[in-house]
C-alpha cells in the first residue's frame, strides 16, 4: 500500500489558509469577508517597480547567477548600509522569497534532531520549516499581558542544552507587531555569545516601526559570525507575488553551505529581482506615507478593539499586526462561525486563530491576529461587524 512521508504527516496546514474553503463558501453565497487574516496588503507596490517588469524587453528568460543578479545584489548591500547594516554584495544571497531565506538558514546551520528556540506567539510557518529540516522548535512563553515583550533570559537559559543550536527572531514582530528595542537585542547578543548559537533574524517588517527604532541583529557588535538575517521584498513593497527575499550574513562558512542550496535550486525568480533592484530607486516619501497609513489604520483597529467588551489588544509597535484576546471559548471555532454563521449587513469578518502561532499546545485558546492591511473605513466596517458578532456569539464566555 502506497504511503506518505512521516514529514509529510507532520507537516502543519497553515493556520491562516486552513479556513479558505469556509470563506469561499461564504463568497459564493454572496457574503463579502473584510480579510484581516493574511498579511497582504492595499498599499499599491510602487510603479517604478511594476514599471521595470513591465517595460524589460527580454528575448530570452535566463538563468541568473545563482546568488542573484550581481546589480541588484550590490544594490540591496547599498539599501542595507543606510540602515546601518554594513554588508556588501559578497554577503548576500539572493532567495524566492523570505521564506526560502529562512529554510537555507535552517538547512545549512541546524541537523536533524537540533533545537531552536523560538519567543511565541511566532510566525506560524517557522513550524513548517522546522519539520522540512527535522528541527525541535523549544518554544519560550510571551505574554499578551506585557504586551509580548522578549522573555527574560533566565527563561532562555532554561530551555538551552547541548542540542540548542539557534534562537529565532523577528522583529518587528510577526504576529504580535512588537518592536524589540536595542537593550532586548543586547540581552540576545549576551546568550548568544555565551553558547554559541546562531541568531536568525526575521526582520520583513524594518521599514514599518510606530513606537520607537529599528535595531538590525546584524549591528551587534562581537557577533558577526552568529547572525544570519533573512528579508523580503514582499512587505517592504507590497510585492507578495515577487517572491523575492535575501539571505545575509558575514559567516563565509555559512554562505559558501547556503550557495549550494540556492545552486540546487538553480536560481531566484527573473522577473522578481528585476522588480526588487527598481523598487531600491523608491523614494522615502513611499515609506513615510505607508507608514503613516498603517499608523492610522493601527489606531483604528486597537482603538475599536479595546473600547469591545471583554477584548484586549496591545498596541503594536511595528509591522502590521496586532494580537487580541476575545471573550470567545475557542478562537478557532469562532473564527469559522464567523466565515459559516454569521454576517452584519452582508458581511463578516475573517481572521487568524491564534492557536496557529503557539506551538505549545493549549495556548492562544482565545487569542486572534487581526492584519489591519485595508483601508480606515473598511476597518471600522469590519470592527462594526465584529463587535456584533461577539454579542451574538453562542460560546462567547463575557
Amino acid at each position: 500500500m502506497l504511503q506518505i512521508s512521516q514529514r509529510g504527516i507532520e507537516m502543519p496546514a497553515s493556520p491562516i489558509r486552513k479556513l479558505v474553503p469556509f470563506a469561499e463558501a461564504a463568497k459564493k453565497r454572496g457574503i463579502h469577508i473584510y480579510h484581516l487574516n493574511i498579511g497582504q496588503p492595499d498599499v499599491e507596490t510602487p510603479k517604478i517597480a511594476i514599471d521595470a517588469v513591465r517595460n524589460m524587453d527580454i528575448k530570452v528568460l535566463e538563468y541568473s547567477h545563482s546568488a542573484g543578479n550581481e546589480s541588484y545584489r550590490k544594490k540591496l548591500a547599498g539599501y542595507y548600509q543606510t540602515k546601518n547594516i554594513h554588508v556588501d554584495h559578497n554577503d548576500i544571497i539572493i532567495t524566492t522569497g523570505g521564506s526560502e531565506a529562512i529554510l537555507f538558514g535552517f538547512m545549512s546551520c541546524l541537523n536533524p534532531g537540533d533545537e531552536v528556540i523560538i519567543p511565541e506567539p511566532f510566525y506560524a510557518n517557522y513550524n513548517g520549516f522546522a519539520v522540512e529540516a527535522g528541527v525541535t522548535v523549544k518554544p519560550i512563553f510571551s505574554s499578551i499581558k506585557t504586551g509580548f515583550a522578549l522573555p527574560p533570559i533566565e527563561e532562555f537559559e532554561k530551555k538551552i542544552t547541548d542540542k540548542t543550536k539557534a534562537i529565532i527572531i523577528c522583529n518587528p514582530n510577526n504576529p504580535t507587531g512588537y518592536l524589540y528595542s536595542r537593550e532586548e537585542l543586547e540581552a540576545l547578543r549576551t546568550i548568544i555569545k555565551k553558547h554559541d548559537l546562531y541568531l536568525f533574524a526575521d526582520e520583513a517588517y524594518r521599514e514599518f516601526c510606530y513606537t520607537g527604532t529599528h535595531t538590525s541583529a546584524m549591528e551587534l557588535e562581537g557577533v558577526e559570525e552568529h547572525v544570519i538575517l533573512m528579508d523580503t521584498v514582499s512587505k517592504r513593497y507590497s510585492a507578495c507575488g515577487a517572491r523575492i527575499g535575501a539571505f545575509v550574513t558575514k559567516n563565509k562558512q555559512v554562505l559558501q553551505t547556503a550557495m549550494k542550496f540556492a545552486q540546487a535550486r538553480l536560481s531566484p525568480p527573473s522577473y522578481g529581482q528585476i522588480l526588487g533592484e527598481a523598487a531600491i530607486g523608491v523614494s522615502q516619501d513611499y515609506f513615510d506615507h505607508t507608514r503613516e497609513e498603517y499608523i492610522a489604520r493601527r489606531d483604528a483597529l486597537v482603538g475599536r478593539l479595546n473600547t469591545m467588551k471583554g477584548v484586549f489588544c496591545p498596541n503594536p509597535g511595528g509591522a502590521f499586526y496586532a494580537m487580541a484576546s476575545l471573550p470567545v471559548d475557542d478562537a478557532d471555532r469562532f473564527s469559522q462561525w464567523l466565515l459559516e454563521s454569521w454576517e452584519y449587513e452582508g458581511a463578516t469578518v475573517m481572521v487568524a486563530p491564534g492557536t496557529g502561532f503557539y506551538s505549545t499546545p493549549g495556548l492562544g485558546k482565545n487569542e486572534v491576529r487581526f492584519a489591519y492591511v485595508l483601508n480606515t473605513e473598511s476597518i471600522h466596517k469590519a470592527m462594526d461587524c465584529l463587535e456584533r458578532a461577539l454579542e451574538n456569539y453562542p460560546g462567547s464566555t463575557k
